[in-house]
């Protein structure tokens, strides 16, 4: 595949946060950019907002005429989300189109440039926001594929004019072994998408790949405790990169940096929790390697105004507090309640979560339970199946039945707003990766004129 060459790109699963990003490069380059999604979001509305033709379904009668015929003017993107009897996808197979998945298109827009790729089971979408936010306010510059929504920017893509990607390399599927970058990191190896690699030890074995494939000559920046040999970074413990003297100012958290060039001293950081400070550190010791100054660095970290659905605040008033959160694994849970516990100590926790793939809820039953019996008040939601069918046993009731929380309770999501209504929280979070961002809106408006 040539850049040069491709003048119209086909996405199937458009609405997807990495594949919408992708889309929107080809868009901002001039390409003539449609999609097929099967469900419309805000997402995808922005999308048609700015000028990519969406169809919602899926037949192959919706495909435009200009894309019925294979060449290298013309690339194919697919997600493994996607059904393999999915028509559209079908018709592409069946026409002999050559079809990328998001990471084979990553890989080959980054040859040639510095990349910078962040992987890790959980996060990586901060940690490479952050990274790119440094680049971009600091004036070094990068384009950047996000898996997340930066709020500084309202975009889930920066645009650079220089030689400088950040990537976000999944680990889904193994896809970030498309990549070769000159700088990575790697946030966490915790065990999920056993679906795809069946034992925690094989997930392993994909992240030492992936630390294989950094340049010769560049860096690899490892959490300390992990599996693979790198340069580490920790928090309040021994490594090559520290963050330490961590405390709350203010409701902000506040910590020095320390590495072999030295101490950064009084680094402000919008992004609660000490898991955020983690991402920081990884994020300022990439921005070390490329120059960038102590003070430039100091100044973006201050300014970075976080990821949308990355302990999103949404309501903040004396009496109550509301906050959205992506967190859909038992350890992204934890520190997401381990954050709003130092944040609001005094405040009986709320929460409401939606379970996400029948596999993940089987797979770490024990540890979702584990973690959802620390919270006061528990609403759960049905799982959210997303690709997946149904798993005989595998139910919200089944977990509700292993929490040991005090108040608990299975809701319907339509219901949920009036349960909370009722409730009247003084802190509450919804957190999951389905379709629960759809109460968002509501609970917040709700909770601004209780």
């Amino acid at each position: 595949m040539e850049l040069e060459k491709i003048k119209r790109a086909y996405f199937v699963g458009i609405g997807g946060i990495g594949m919408s990003a992708l889309a929107r490069y080809f868009s901002k380059r001039g390409v003539r950019v449609c999609g097929y999604d099967k469900t419309r979001t805000r997402l995808t509305e922005t999308l048609a907002e700015e000028g990519i033709a969406i169809t919602y379904q899926d037949l192959e009668t919706e495909i435009p005429a200009d894309f019925h015929r294979a060449g290298p003017e013309v690339l194919v993107v697919y997600t493994p989300a996607i059904p393999k009897d999915a028509a559209i996808l079908n018709f592409f197979l069946q026409g002999g189109f050559a079809l990328n998945k998001r990471s084979q298109v990553l890989g080959i827009i980054s040859l040639g440039m510095t990349c910078i790729a962040v992987a890790g089971t959980h996060g990586k979408t901060t940690t490479s926001s952050v990274i790119a936010h440094i680049l971009q306010d600091s004036l070094y510059g990068c384009t950047a594929f996000l898996g997340g929504i930066a709020a500084n920017y309202n975009s889930n893509v920066l645009y650079g004019n220089n030689n400088v990607v950040v990537v976000e390399a999944d680990e889904y599927d193994r896809s970030f072994l498309t990549l070769h970058p000159d700088l990575a990191v790697i946030t966490s190896m915790d065990a999920d998408h056993l679906d795809i690699y069946g034992d925690a030890g094989s997930l392993e074995e994909s992240f030492r790949l992936f630390a294989g494939q950094v340049k010769t000559g560049g860096r690899l920046f490892v959490r300390a405790g992990l599996p693979v040999q790198g340069n580490t970074y920790a928090v309040e413990q021994p490594a090559d990169v520290q963050a330490t003297n961590i405390r709350v100012e203010d409701g902000t958290f506040v910590f020095d940096y320390r590495d072999n060039q030295g101490t950064i001293e009084g680094v402000a950081s919008r992004l609660p929790g000490r898991h955020n400070i983690e991402n920081a550190t990884a994020a300022i010791a990439v921005a070390r390697q490329l120059g960038i100054s102590a003070e430039k660095i100091r100044t973006a970290l201050g300014n970075f105004k976080g990821v949308r659905r990355r302990f999103e605040y949404q309501v903040v008033r004396p009496d109550c507090v509301y906050v959205d959160d992506y967190a859909h694994h038992p350890e992204e849970l934890r520190a997401c309640f381990s954050a709003l516990r130092e944040l609001y100590p005094d405040r009986k926790l709320t929460v409401v979560f939606q379970p996400h793939l029948f596999t993940r809820t089987r797979d770490f039953a024990a540890g979702f339970a584990q973690v959802l019996s620390t919270v006061d008040d528990l609403l759960l939601l049905d799982v959210y199946p997303a690709r997946e069918l149904p798993i005989a046993g595998v139910t919200s009731a089944m977990l509700l039945d292993l929490v040991s929380g005090p108040e608990k309770a299975l809701v319907a999501k339509e219901a949920v707003t009036t349960v909370i209504g009722q409730k009247k929280p003084a802190l509450l979070v919804t957190v999951g990766a389905g379709d629960i961002d759809t109460l968002v809106e509501p609970l917040k408006k709700l909770l601004d004129h209780a």
